[in-house]
This record gives C-alpha cells, sequence and structure tokens, in this order.
C-alpha cells in the first residue's frame, strides 16, 4: 500500500512539476483545471489514506479536528466530478464558439470556475454541520471519537441530504458530459474527417466520462464498509485502495500521457533522470 501511494505521489509531483515549469500552461484554463485537479485528487487520497489507518488502529481524534477531516475529504469527492464538467464545457466552448473562447475562457474565469467549484462542494457539509449541531448535545464537540464520515451521521436527513447531493450532483455532471460530447461530435462530423481538433475534444470528453465513471465508484466504499466490515479485518484498505486510491491513479496517468504536451515534458524528464543515474551506475 505504501509503495502504491509512493508511486502516485511521485507520479503526481512530476505532472504538478511540468505544470508549474511551463508558464504558457498557466494561462490555458484546460491546463489550469488540470492542475487543479491533481492537486484535489492528492488532497483526498492523503486525507483518505490517513482515516484508513485512523480507523484500522483506532486512533481517536478530537472531534472538530476530525469533522475537518472529514468535510474537506467528502469536499474533495464532490470537486473531482465538477471540475470535470467544468473541463468539459471548455471544450466545447473551445470547438464550438473557437472566436469567443479567449474572451469566455480565460485565467482569471478558470480560478473564478474553481472557486465556485469549491463553495458548491461545501454547501452541502455548512448544511450537514447545522443540522448536526442542532441534534448532538452542547458538549459533542468537546469529546473525541473514532474518525469516520458515519461517526457524524445522527439524523437520517443528513442520510437523505448526501444521497441527493451525491445523486443530482453526478447525475448534472454527467448530463453536461453527454451534451458536451454530442455537440463537439456534430462539429466533428461536418468540419473534419476524424483526425482534426473537433475529433480530439470528443475523444477528451470521453475520456471525462471515464473519469467520473471512475469518481462514481468511491460512492460504493461506505456501503460494502456498512455489510461487509465485520468479515474481513482489511476491509478498510482493501477498500481505500479500489475504491478512492486507483481511480485518482487512473485518471491523471491516462489524461497526462495522453496529452501531448504533458506527454512530452514528463518523457524529457523521465529520460533526464535516467542519463544522470547511468553515470553513477557504472562508476560504483
Amino acid at each position: 500500500m505504501l509503495v502504491s501511494f509512493s508511486l502516485f505521489l511521485c507520479f503526481m509531483a512530476i505532472m504538478l512539476s511540468v505544470y508549474y515549469t511551463n508558464p504558457h500552461m498557466h494561462e490555458e484554463p484546460r491546463y489550469i483545471l488540470f492542475a487543479h485537479m491533481l492537486v484535489n485528487d492528492t488532497i483526498y487520497v492523503i486525507l483518505g489514506l490517513l482515516l484508513v489507518f485512523l480507523i484500522s488502529y483506532l486512533v481517536f481524534l478530537p472531534v472538530p479536528i476530525c469533522y475537518i477531516l472529514v468535510t474537506v475529504s467528502s469536499s474533495s469527492l464532490k470537486v473531482t466530478p465538477y471540475n470535470l464538467a467544468v473541463m468539459s464545457l471548455e471544450r466545447y466552448v473551445a470547438i464550438c464558439y473557437p472566436l469567443r473562447h479567449t474572451m469566455w475562457c480565460t485565467h482569471q474565469k478558470a480560478i473564478l470556475s474553481i472557486v465556485a467549484i469549491w463553495i458548491i462542494a461545501l454547501l452541502p457539509n455548512v448544511v450537514d454541520f447545522m443540522i448536526l449541531c442542532f441534534s448532538v448535545p452542547s458538549n459533542y464537540f468537546s469529546l473525541y471519537c473514532l474518525c469516520s464520515r458515519s461517526v457524524f451521521m445522527k439524523t437520517q436527513v443528513q442520510d437523505i441530504l448526501r444521497t441527493l447531493v451525491h445523486a443530482l450532483g453526478f447525475s448534472l455532471v454527467g448530463l453536461i458530459i453527454i451534451f458536451t460530447y454530442v455537440k463537439i461530435m456534430v462539429v466533428a462530423i461536418k468540419i473534419d474527417s476524424g483526425k482534426g481538433t473537433a475529433s480530439k475534444a470528443a475523444k477528451t470528453v470521453i475520456l471525462h466520462a471515464v473519469q467520473l465513471l471512475l469518481c462514481m465508484t468511491a460512492l460504493c466504499y461506505n456501503f460494502i464498509e456498512i455489510y461487509l466490515r465485520k468479515y474481513l479485518y482489511m476491509l478498510p484498505l482493501i477498500n481505500f485502495f479500489f475504491f478512492m486510491y486507483l481511480p485518482r491513479f487512473i485518471s491523471p496517468v491516462i489524461y497526462g500521457l495522453r496529452d501531448e504536451v504533458f506527454f512530452k515534458q514528463i518523457k524529457r524528464i523521465v529520460l533526464c533522470k535516467a542519463l544522470r543515474t547511468s553515470p553513477d551506475s557504472e562508476t560504483s
């Protein structure tokens, strides 16, 4: 587990270093949004692994600290699909409204989109916190607890809110991705033979759909945890690896290696490191 987690961090570090060392990427909205997705997925995986270890080793934390960790983790889960929706819309504007793309899709608007994404993702947690405050005794936040999302589910209203948020959020993102794909494909059929920019954009949107499906596998985590935990001691780690870690690792790998700019830069970094290590191995 730690080896795979180290590989994940290493790959994310390479991808982010490519972004930060190429100034022209800082002005491209799609690269800004992709870098944001990398940072968000890294936060999600780190917090997820931390929570898994805390539960596995029965570590009790103060309720306020635990609630903050759970809130950031659950918000970052929702941020990824919202980010994918915005990335799909950016490709839609680039292909269907090319003359307006530079006006509508700017560096400033990409940053505003990221802020809006986090506000929308945090709003359900704010409502959940208000419901929790009305449902627990006054000394509740001075207690210690085993840190997990289920600890804070005190009422049925919270369960309904969580289900509605996930159902509406993922459904809306799915509709946006389908809409942008259809519109881009219509343009692709009209203007090129299958190898042009429009076709590449359509394939990118399809990739976003695959990423959305991978994100949705995280929803299986709690269901499996509830019904199978008593049968498998290592279930939290197994659950984390298949439903939280792998989807967050596969998506950036596919997207990063498929993008020409990222692929060239990653190849250059790997080759440079290989050349640096080869003289050391020869001298030793």
